[in-house]
């Protein structure tokens, strides 16, 4: 059982995810669902004594690991003894169980916990865990991370689009209407929406000039958003072919 219990808390990095993994992750997942059902007042108010107790069987279920976790750390090398312990203690895995069940600790000191139990949805980033079992999920992630440089000097063009589109804005219609475009701060609010093409539709151009210019900002919107969405396209085809040469 101790073993199971290592293997399960502590995997390695080429292992295999194990049922209680995996069931811990489930019960991540179900937890944050019963977060955003108790966020809508008319399933809280009349349900309220339900998702109480589905709290404390949350917060026992997540203490009993936060436990299990320190006691069995020592199967780490660098955890060992009682200085390594104090270093699990403060390492990123760690701190997150503990914050996770933080909110349901100080349940008696204060009276309103729904903004501070908002921080359990960080337990969601234990879910990354179970990535290292599919490959494909894997390889997305890889490609993300090696895409990092193209993606850096992508977002460098779109602020300068953005500002260049702003500054257009701006002098085509700061005195139609000072309000939306007095200021190249207030036009980047409209460049920001139609480069991305979100189109809000609550600042628009009414010049014939502004309208021109409103029409070029938006075809290089179409790039903007294909651009980062090519990049990272790219690099996953490439991730994919390795592991398929991998396997033949």
């Amino acid at each position: 059982m101790k073993t199971y219990l290592e293997n399960s808390l502590f995997p390695s990095e080429t292992g295999t995810s194990t049922i209680l993994e995996r069931g811990l992750s489930y019960i991540i997942l179900l937890s944050v669902f019963a977060l955003v059902l108790e966020t809508e007042p008319t399933l809280s108010q009349p349900f309220q004594g339900y998702f109480d107790q589905a709290e404390t069987i949350f917060l026992t279920i997540f203490s009993c690991e936060y436990i299990a976790r320190l006691v069995l750390a020592g199967v780490r090398p660098e955890y060992q003894g009682l200085k390594g312990r104090l270093k699990y203690m403060v390492s990123p895995f760690a701190l997150v169980d503990l914050i996770a069940i933080l909110p349901g600790l100080v349940a008696g000191l204060l009276p309103d916990l729904m903004l501070i139990r908002l921080v359990r949805l960080i337990r969601m980033m234990r879910i990354a865990k179970l990535i290292k079992s599919n490959r494909a999920l894997m390889a997305f992630f890889i490609a993300c991370r090696a895409s990092g440089s193209q993606l850096a000097a992508s977002l460098i063009a779109t602020l300068l689009m953005l500002f260049v589109g702003a500054v257009l804005l701006y002098v085509a219609e700061s005195e139609a209407q000072p309000e939306m475009f007095g200021s190249i701060p207030r036009a980047m609010w409209w460049s920001m929406a139609t480069l991305t093409t979100v189109g809000y539709g609550d600042t628009y151009p009414i010049t014939v000039l502004g309208k021109l210019l409103a029409s070029m900002v938006a075809i290089l919107g179409i790039s903007v958003v294909a651009l980062p969405a090519g990049i990272i396209a790219a690099n996953f085809s490439k991730k994919l072919e390795e592991l398929k040469s991998d396997d033949r």
